[in-house]
């Protein structure tokens, strides 16, 4: 066999880019450098003011994003290798955010275990805020931390890209991601200056980059055109990862704000109504709490069997066409953990009850109450009472702890009603302000009540109005389409469909059109009884109306036609001679209903932590709801598999370029990078649901397939050679001749052995080592085709083609392309 001819070194001048070592340091160790790819990621996360409210989470972000430049620069300076660089750009992400967010740090900023705990519950918030809240999200504690740890991630990834690999085209990638989760979140177009600025400011780190490498290659020739294939790969290498950690970064963020909006994620039929009837803040709330199953919010005990709404907070405003809303600015209130100011319509006279809430899964602004309340114990401070709208709220949304109030249920009679003489003056203006109401509205509110001598006779006719039996109004979660241009007229004489909100919205702008004060509350139905509490779910969410009566304050009337025993009728609205005459021809005691659930039987053993739903409602599961792992173990798979990626186009490149004997990259180390990436991916999915989860897994297996093909073909001919049996020599050559297809070179089969060889030796350049090797096999190739004698008998016949593929790993390694898509599946055999 002829040995190859050995190869002609290349002219001096293209090894001239990789002499000088410190032209890379040059541009590495440039101010400006980092400076535009920290301008270009604060500049595309300006686009999250589509998902996250106020501008509290830019000074954040700022910092992050100047603190990973800073380290990067500094420890370039000192010539730092890029994979250590990383790290530490990693870790000082990590001191900050613990410093920020958490009050166990090790010196304040050092991540101990339990500030490790902290931030683990902090991002479990976080996590559970951007799922379930509806863009843009206030800027919570939570929030801004997950958007930290978020951007700062970024910076390291586009800092990374554009300085330390010299590649600021493919940080587009990654920045590009960075916009596409408020563009597909937002109900509205993103500002066209976060575009401009994004743009402007990618396009200055090019041109930056540009000057750079025309200062530097001005008069030499360009790197890539005529290096080594090491060299020229290494783009594509970087090209490929930029675009995976994208992909990965992509999909896990757009998790913000995906309650219902994916199949089997529910919530679908809450949206927003056409034409401007509904409760913004109501369908923002059913947003909120609607995630595919029925979730417990409260545990109440102390209401005994007495049925009660669960008031969050009222709306006061109403706004033609386009609905009933929060005023622009909540009143200063009282502190609410304490004796509180005494309710309109609360003389002090009626008896208190003390009713324990424990909150399960309800994370706002708001904290629900009940009746009058007079003192509420077990708060933290920030909770605020508003003594006119009755409810407790604060600033920020927070997870509140179980609590104590004590108030009054008591509630007025039919008489004291009656005798009732409200002064719409006694209350704030916003009461009574109905806006231009369309004259049909008017004029069907006054001929509804021409006949009631009272005020309380006149919201009680409205009430019975909103029946199912004689006028046809429906309770359903979809509103009829619309045929006029007034939504409110459209709803009271034509479409009569809709669910609580808009019969909530209908009755009070009726009453206020009637000069009678009117608001909307909103909270939740009386719930399901339980073993010693009542259990308030998403389910339960619910819209009603308050009319002022002067000394007895504030009374309810529920004018929604339900019809499974959540309903509650009070007292003043019940008739004396027998059923209910409400909108659902029910009675106010409790039905038993398909909803309800059904009691224990004898001697069995109750769960006194399990939810209670509803019969037929679906149990959240582990496939429904992420563990709460999931999200951590995505974080760190990705930042695992980030890294070994670094590592492993590092290796590969360095055992190219200097053409090691012991060099290139482990099988193992491939292998375990694609492990990660693949569990980073799927993880990730598992946050928006556990069906885009299977899709991802299945797009992966289906894009591996060729690989894991070769790869058992590949095992099967070595177990074949390791066993020395009959067919060895055949399996050994026809792996041989696989190994040169998935490289690039096809060695037809009108070739003999040694002219095969021949080419296997020249065109892989292979070292000499290698050639020893290619001899012996070649040897028993051919005696096994050509000589009677058992050819399996060479002892180092395994060991020698082993060695031979080893050199064939360290003179010509399988490209990317070459391991996802294997040629030799398409070799005719």
């Amino acid at each position: 066999m002829t040995a190859a001819p050995p190869r002609q070194a290349p002219p001096p001048h293209q090894f001239q880019p990789q002499r000088p070592a410190r032209q890379p340091a040059a541009w590495g160790n440039s101010v400006l450098a980092p400076v535009a790819a920290g301008l270009a990621t604060v500049c595309a996360a300006t686009s999250l003011t589509g998902v996250v409210a106020g501008w509290a989470w830019l000074g954040y972000v700022i910092v992050a994003t100047v603190l990973v430049a800073c380290t990067g620069l500094a420890l370039r300076t000192l010539r730092t290798p890029t994979l250590v660089v990383g790290l530490a750009q990693l870790a000082v992400l990590l001191f900050l955010v613990v410093g920020v967010f958490t009050r166990s740090g090790i010196l304040a900023i050092l991540p101990g275990p339990a500030a490790l705990a902290e931030l683990n519950d902090v991002l479990v918030a976080s996590f559970e805020q951007v799922r379930t809240g509806l863009p843009p999200v206030d800027p919570s504690p939570p929030i801004l931390c997950l958007v930290t740890i978020a951007i700062g991630l970024v910076a390291i990834l586009v800092d990374t890209l554009a300085i330390a690999a010299s590649a600021p085209a493919a940080s587009g990638l990654i920045l590009l991601c960075v916009y596409a989760v408020p563009a597909s979140l937002s109900n509205e177009l993103l500002p066209w200056w976060t575009f401009a600025i994004g743009a402007a400011a990618f396009a200055g780190l090019l041109a930056v980059d540009g000057s750079h490498r025309h200062r530097r290659w001005r008069n030499r020739e360009a790197p890539g055109l005529g290096g080594s294939p090491g060299a020229a790969t290494a783009p594509i290498a970087v090209v490929v990862v930029a675009l995976l950690v994208g992909l990965v970064a992509g999909s896990g963020m757009t998790a913000i704000g995906t309650a219902g909006r994916l199949p089997g994620t529910g919530g679908g039929d809450q949206t927003a109504v056409s034409g401007g009837l509904g409760v913004n803040p109501f369908t923002s709330l059913r947003g909120m709490l609607d995630q595919g199953a029925n979730v417990e919010l409260f545990r109440v005990r102390g209401l005994g069997d007495d049925q009660r709404l669960l008031r969050a907070f009222t709306l006061n405003t109403y706004r033609p066409n386009e609905g009933w809303g929060l005023p622009e600015a909540m009143p200063a209130g009282v502190p609410a953990n304490g004796p509180l100011p005494a309710a309109p319509g609360d003389n002090g006279t009626a008896q208190s009850r003390e009713i324990r809430i424990e909150p399960v899964n309800w994370v706002d602004v708001w904290l629900p109450v009940y009746g009058a309340p007079r003192n509420l114990a077990n708060i933290s401070d920030g909770w605020f009472y508003d003594q006119t709208s009755g409810s407790v709220f604060r600033e920020r949304r927070q997870a509140p702890g179980p609590y104590t109030e004590m108030a009054s249920l008591a509630e007025p009679s039919r008489e004291a009603l009656r005798a009732a003489r409200p002064d719409p003056s006694e209350v704030p203006p916003i009461y009574t302000e109905a806006g231009q109401v369309d004259s049909r509205v008017v004029a069907l509110a006054e001929q509804l009540t021409r006949s009631e001598p009272t005020t309380f006779d006149k919201a009680a006719a409205l009430w019975r109005y909103f029946t199912t039996a004689e006028n046809g109004f429906t309770y359903d979660t979809r509103t009829a389409e619309a045929s006029d241009s007034d939504a409110l007229a459209d709803f009271l004489l034509n479409g009569k469909r809709g669910f609580c909100e808009q019969f909530a919205s209908a009755m009070a702008v009726m009453l206020r059109a009637l000069d009678i004060p009117a608001r909307v509350a909103v909270g939740f139905t009386t719930g399901y009884p339980s073993s010693g509490y009542r259990s308030i779910t998403s389910q339960d969410a619910h819209a009603w109306v308050e009319v002022y009566f002067g000394d007895s304050g504030w009374v309810s009337f529920d004018p929604t036609p339900l019809a499974d025993g959540r309903g509650y009728l009070p007292p003043y609205l019940q008739r004396d001679d027998g059923p209910a005459d409400s909108p659902s021809g029910e009675s106010g005691a409790e039905q038993p209903s398909a909803s309800a659930s059904p009691e224990p039987s004898a001697g069995a053993e109750t769960d006194q932590n399990a939810v209670p739903l509803p019969e037929g409602a679906a149990q959240p599961n582990f496939f429904e709801r992420p563990p709460a792992w999931s999200g951590w173990g995505a974080l760190i798979a990705g930042l695992a598999a980030l890294v070994l990626t670094v590592a492993t186009v590092l290796l590969g490149r360095r055992a190219s370029v200097l053409r090691h004997p012991g060099g290139g990259v482990p099988d193992w180390l491939s292998w375990l990078v694609g492990l990660l990436w693949v569990v980073s991916l799927v993880l990730a999915g598992w946050q928006l649901h556990w069906t885009f989860a299977l899709g991802l897994l299945s797009i992966v297996l289906l894009g591996l397939a060729p690989s894991i093909a070769r790869e058992f073909t590949r095992r099967r001919r070595l177990r074949t050679i390791a066993a020395r049996q009959s067919t060895a020599a055949n399996a050994a050559w026809d792996e041989l001749l696989d190994e040169c297809a998935d490289r690039g070179i096809t060695i037809p089969k009108s070739d003999t052995v040694r002219v095969a060889a021949q080419k296997v030796a020249q065109r892989h350049h292979l070292d000499e080592e290698g050639k020893d090797h290619l001899r012996t096999v070649v040897g028993v190739v051919e005696r096994s085709w050509y000589s009677p004698a058992d050819p399996t008998g060479d002892p180092e016949f395994a060991s020698a083609f082993h060695g031979l593929r080893q050199s064939l790993r360290r003179s010509a390694p399988v490209s990317l392309r070459g391991r996802l898509l294997p040629r030799s599946l398409f070799r005719r055999r």
